[in-house]
């Protein structure tokens, strides 16, 4: 599996989603439950942690203010990005009726420099994260 990608309707402004996706007190009430830090400026560092998964380092790789998000970050924790061990995730939010549409890609499981089972573990381990994650954030962002 090269990617995973998942889209929501979340019923509220495009500013809203921005917010939550991007300050990382909201980031970690939806997604990185363990706390997350969130340098917003490509380059900028980005750490994501769970208590049962460990810290996740990246970067951050596109910031178009209210319309589309990209971090790079490394797949096993403890860990630094470098290609071979991380994917890219990138949202794109987009204006629909009274709320926004959320798109997500995972990319970049099949430049994995590990056996195929392992990267197709990391893609459905990813699969689930984002299920969880968007319906959690399509209820948190209403109280941004």
């Amino acid at each position: 599996m090269e990617s995973v990608e998942r889209e929501i309707y979340v019923e509220a402004r495009p500013e809203q989603v921005w917010i939550a996706l991007t300050r990382a007190e909201h980031f970690a009430t939806w997604y990185a439950f363990g706390g997350a830090e969130l340098d917003l400026r490509p380059g900028g560092r980005l750490v994501m942690r769970w208590a049962e998964h460990g810290e996740f380092r990246g970067f951050v790789e596109k910031v178009e203010p209210g319309r589309r998000f990209a971090y790079c970050y490394a797949v096993d924790p403890d860990v630094d990005p470098a290609p071979g061990n991380s994917n890219l995730v990138e949202f794109t939010l987009t204006p629909e009726g009274e709320g926004t549409r959320l798109h997500v890609v995972e990319s970049g499981f099949d430049r994995l420099d590990a056996p195929a089972d392992v990267r197709a573990r990391h893609a459905d381990e990813a699969a689930q994260g984002w299920d969880v994650g968007l319906t959690a954030l399509a209820q948190v962002v209403r109280r941004v």
